[in-house]
């Protein structure tokens, strides 16, 4: 099974709360990953940042490589850079399940997403908060994966905002019932079971799970929050 396959696994159970590991303890890698892993997260959302196309710097494609090398998660690799068709390649060997761009970073999306599938991976197409969704109407059928953003993208801990919500709303009517629909920014017990309710399939949560100690516990009362929702919704 390639890794786009296993990825795309998750639709059959989804929702699914992603952890960022943007504010883990960087120092123990191994450690973290442990922690998730117990708390029974689907997998592991890694945002790369180049201090060009955001206003910040994360990290790069060893630090993929050193989540890969410490769990068998699906790789979310949302890459949050400039000129991101010179690094497709580079990442997939690091290790991830689906890699993102954002459609304002490139001239034309529609052979940076072949050639992500044609890797193997799952291939996803990303919004700034400032975006439209009809930014992206064209590439419905090339991708796995829409990810909207509810923050300004470049930093963790911002507040959601709502205006994702009809967002979501709108790409799920363009893009149909088999690409996952994601949400990244502001997520936490308040706002999840909106983006649920809302279309969103993937949910991208970063300290309102690591910032508490007892991560399991924290996902828990996510998922709470999930379920509840998608009982309203069905």
């Amino acid at each position: 099974m390639s890794r786009r396959e296993r990825f795309l696994s998750l639709r059959g159970s989804h929702p699914h709360i992603l952890p960022s590991i943007l504010r883990c303890d960087f120092s123990d890698l191994r450690g973290e990953v442990a922690k998730l892993e117990s708390a029974g997260v689907a997998g592991l959302h890694l945002d790369v940042m180049d201090g060009q196309r955001v206003p910040n710097l994360s990290f790069g494609i060893p630090v993929v490589a050193g989540f890969n090398r410490c769990t068998e998660l699906p790789l979310d690799v949302h890459l949050m850079i400039n000129t991101p068709e010179k690094y497709i390649e580079q990442f997939y060997e690091a290790g991830a399940s689906a890699i993102t761009f954002h459609i304002e970073a490139v001239a034309d999306p529609l052979p940076v997403l072949e050639k992500i599938r044609d890797l193997g991976a799952a291939a996803g197409i990303a919004i700034d908060a400032q975006s439209d969704v009809a930014a992206i109407e064209h590439v419905a059928g090339h991708c796995d994966l829409v990810l909207v953003m509810s923050v300004q993208a470049g930093f963790g801990g911002q507040s959601f905002q709502p205006a994702a919500l009809d967002k979501l709303v709108h790409a799920r009517e363009i893009f149909g019932p088999d690409v996952f629909l994601e949400v990244d920014g502001g997520v936490n017990k308040e706002t999840i079971a909106d983006c649920v309710r809302s279309s969103a399939d993937l949910l991208v949560v970063g300290s309102a799970i690591t910032n508490h100690d007892d991560y399991g516990a924290a996902v828990s009362d996510l998922n709470d929050q999930v379920t509840a929702a998608g009982h309203q919704s069905s």
